[in-house]
């Protein structure tokens, strides 16, 4: 199959290579690459990073504390740098480019996703190559995706490529870290995204952006559940652009689920925070996890947070380990006094209801079915997932 529709995601190390400052004759290699992509009828999403390393150029380095405000001042002098010298690039292969700068709050209301994915497709259909980066000039910790690998997945969903290619200064995930074991060796290809594969992928990686390895492997299970294929590699190694996408081993590459998310499960997995979390009991979990089953009361042991109706929750076993996502018919002061009850007595103890399900199967991503095998606590789950699709 050929590729019709791909979201390249440079990472600040890849765009200085390694320098304080963004390497141009670079940055105009690879506009080439994506410019061939374009040519032969391939439709491309470009998600860059880089925008405070332009400010910090474009000011000389100014010597500022290391603070928030700081940085956002940083973000809106160079993004308006960082876009004006792809557009300059751009130009050079006559191909014109739109600027799509996104927070979380933009994925988390689900009107506003459905807008900033026209938005995308517009630009797509007349020929302009999207250039999408996170709003760091006004976004805040509540409403950052944190890390434009996660925010290239989403990106990835809302336009529904079928190929997310994420270039860093390493060249795929490793059996061990490279950098102090030489014998690490590098896995080519990745089918099932698990808690051996993440404890690989650690924690940061350069120290020149927001993201390590262990983002992109959030990335990458993010966008593999909904039919994309992945590819992480070097964005140095010579023609990588063009190699990936004709299929060529490089780096390390996701293969996509067969039977993918429908639009709104999509949502649901790469849109909204998480609220709360609901503990089932081993005949609920085996009936959501193993036969496609809605959330009914009868099996929730526990209710975690405060939320209100419509809330994003987090599904857990009775071990705590997290295996899917839905949205909640009813808040958290509701589901405490019916968990537990059956369906027949919603109305009763409450004096309405919205329906026997408290989760309807339709609102609901199973992230997997070994519910009996995590070792993941429900509160640091909380943490992990809500950071990941926040």
């Amino acid at each position: 199959m050929t590729y019709q529709r791909v979201v390249i995601k440079l990472g600040t190390s890849v765009l200085t290579s390694g320098s304080n400052k963004l390497d141009k004759a670079h940055m105009v290699e690879l506009a080439r690459q994506m410019s061939q992509l374009v040519r032969s009828g391939i439709e491309v999403v470009l998600c860059t990073s880089g925008a405070i390393a332009a400010g910090r150029e474009h000011l000389q380095y100014p010597g500022l504390p290391d603070t928030v405000p700081n940085k956002q001042l940083l973000a809106a002098v160079g993004q308006s740098q960082l876009i004006l010298a792809w557009t300059e690039i751009f130009s050079i292969y006559g191909l014109h480019v739109g600027q799509l700068l996104l927070t979380g709050a933009d994925l988390h209301d689900h009107e506003r996703y459905l807008n900033a994915r026209d938005t995308l497709n517009a630009l797509l259909d007349n020929n302009i190559i999207p250039i999408i980066n996170e709003n760091d000039a006004v976004a805040t910790n509540e409403i950052k995706v944190g890390d434009n690998d996660n925010l290239s997945a989403r990106a990835a969903l809302l336009c529904e490529a079928d190929l997310l290619v994420l270039l860093t200064d390493q060249i795929g995930l490793f059996d061990a870290d490279p950098r102090s074991n030489p014998d690490a060796k590098l896995i080519s290809s990745v089918v099932k995204i698990d808690d051996k594969l993440r404890l690989l992928a650690g924690g940061a990686g350069s120290g020149l952006g927001t993201g390590g390895m262990a983002t992109k492997l959030e990335a990458a299970d993010v966008a593999r559940r909904s039919g994309i294929e992945v590819v992480i590699a070097s964005g140095h190694f010579p023609n990588v652009v063009s190699k990936i996408v004709n299929k060529e081993s490089i780096g390390t590459h996701f293969s996509a689920i067969k039977n993918p998310l429908g639009n709104r499960k999509q949502w649901i997995l790469a849109g909204p925070a998480t609220e709360g979390c609901l503990v089932l009991d081993n005949g609920a979990c085996s009936a959501l996890a193993e036969d496609g089953a809605s959330l009914l009361s009868k099996g929730i042991l526990e209710v975690e947070g405060q939320f209100e109706r419509g809330a994003i929750l987090l599904i857990a076993d009775e071990s705590g380990h997290v295996f899917a996502k839905g949205i909640s018919r009813y808040c958290s002061r509701a589901l405490a006094i019916i968990a537990g009850k059956h369906s027949n007595e919603i109305e009763t103890l409450l004096g309405y209801d919205y329906g026997v399900e408290t989760i309807h199967r339709d609102d609901m991503v199973v992230l997997d079915g070994e519910h009996n095998k995590g070792k993941q606590h429900v509160t640091r789950a909380i943490s992990n997932i809500a950071r990941q699709t926040s």
